[in-house]
């Protein structure tokens, strides 16, 4: 059995590595093209392409699978399958017909629901308590093809988007490798999902992580750790970006207007809070531009004056 990985983050090693396990024959590994990086502008490689190399095997990076060149390379490679995670491109019709078995992709949601870019943001947001992975076998819609297999996977209380969405992929690599036997042997038939119950979700901006102090108290808590680690989650102070890292719902009953930073040294979890549109949004950790993130017990320390501020919405 011949397969084509597709794949780019550090995320979507665990599906290879457990592929390789398998001992199934890996006959390319697709990445996105290197990119500049740090101060000096560098090209940097991304985590999948520098896994590949160091287990030898053959990597592409084609600006686009649409170009007759790249279509050939991927034609002599003879797929029989090809598996794709995160690979951050939209595979075209004409790519989708090669593998005579399909391509396969590990979607990190419980299709229909959250289909598209930001599934695992999307289930922070939306306060779910269940999600999952499933593996689809890819059409030319958006996450729209038949279902092969699926497995619900509970989200924390802590789950920040870079944590929960780590687990789902360990949790996917071990769906894939367990489901592709029993694909192949006809014991898995894709079944077409549901489309009343489809949800969407869209690519993330850097815009949305602006904090809105209207908003409820729990809903700016999901919003930080869905925005975590990016677009992350910021208001100013100052004049400065103040960046709010970690942070936790509580209730709050006496007066106060919207914004305003207040003392919280009855609670025994968090020192300081913002009073929001519904309770007050306990900070645990933060970070003020220019310098590095701390907690937050540390920050008044340093910064006098922060208690009794009002943060802009």
């Amino acid at each position: 059995m011949r397969l084509v990985y597709m794949g780019t983050p550090a995320f979507a090693i665990p599906p290879l590595e457990e592929l390789l396990a398998g001992g199934y024959e890996v006959v390319g590994v697709y990445a996105q093209p290197d990119k500049p990086a740090g101060r000096g502008m560098g090209m940097e490689a991304s985590p999948v392409k520098v896994f590949a190399q160091g287990r030898g095997l053959k990597v592409l990076q084609p600006t686009s699978l649409r170009a007759s060149v790249a279509h050939q390379e991927l034609l002599s490679l003879g797929p029989d399958l090809m598996v794709v995670a995160a690979y951050g491109r939209i595979l075209p019709k004409e790519v989708l017909q090669i593998p005579r078995w399909g391509c396969v992709n590990l979607h990190p949601s419980l299709l229909p629901r959250h289909r598209g870019p930001s599934p695992v943001a999307y289930a922070l947001l939306e306060g779910d308590e269940t999600t999952g992975v499933t593996l689809i076998l890819l059409d030319e819609g958006m996450d729209t093809g038949p279902v092969i297999a699926q497995q619900e996977e509970p989200v924390l209380p802590q789950d920040t988007a870079e944590t929960l969405t780590d687990r789902l992929f360990y949790r996917a690599a071990t769906l894939l490798v367990r489901s592709l036997p029993l694909y192949f042997r006809g014991e898995l038939e894709p079944q077409p999902q549901d489309e009343t119950r489809a949800s969407y979700t869209s690519k993330l901006t850097k815009e949305e992580g602006a904090i809105r102090w209207e908003l409820p108290a729990v809903s700016l808590w999901r919003q930080v750790r869905a925005y975590s680690p990016w677009p992350g989650s910021y208001t100013r102070w100052r004049g400065k970006l103040l960046k709010v890292m970690e942070a936790v719902p509580l209730p709050w009953a006496e007066p106060g207007s919207l914004g305003m930073v207040v003392s919280l040294e009855s609670s025994a979890m968090v020192p300081v809070g913002v009073i929001t549109g519904e309770g007050v949004l306990g900070l645990k950790r933060v970070q003020l531009e220019g310098k590095q993130a701390v907690d937050a017990t540390d920050f008044l320390r340093g910064h006098q004056g922060f208690v009794g501020s009002t943060l802009p919405s």
